[in-house]
């Protein structure tokens, strides 16, 4: 079975990775305020940041595309 059909290690890798450090507040949401805020000062660094903390909710929306795909 391929780990990534598998809906509880995704899930556990959005609560995990995905949402790592939690305070004060989860990580790739203060990344994602900031390209709302128009990204000033944002390094190379950053992007690669928030695709790293952001390929786990990538994975659960594409499980769950499959997963209706499927049905």
């Amino acid at each position: 079975m391929n780990p990534l059909n598998n809906p509880k290690l995704i899930i556990l890798l959005c609560l995990t990775l995905g949402l790592a450090p939690y305070f004060p507040e989860p990580h790739i949401w203060g990344k994602i305020k900031w390209i709302m805020g128009g990204a000033v000062g944002m390094k190379p660094m950053d992007y690669f940041d928030l695709v790293f903390h952001g390929l786990p909710f990538i994975l659960l929306v594409l499980f769950g595309f499959n997963a209706i795909k499927k049905s």
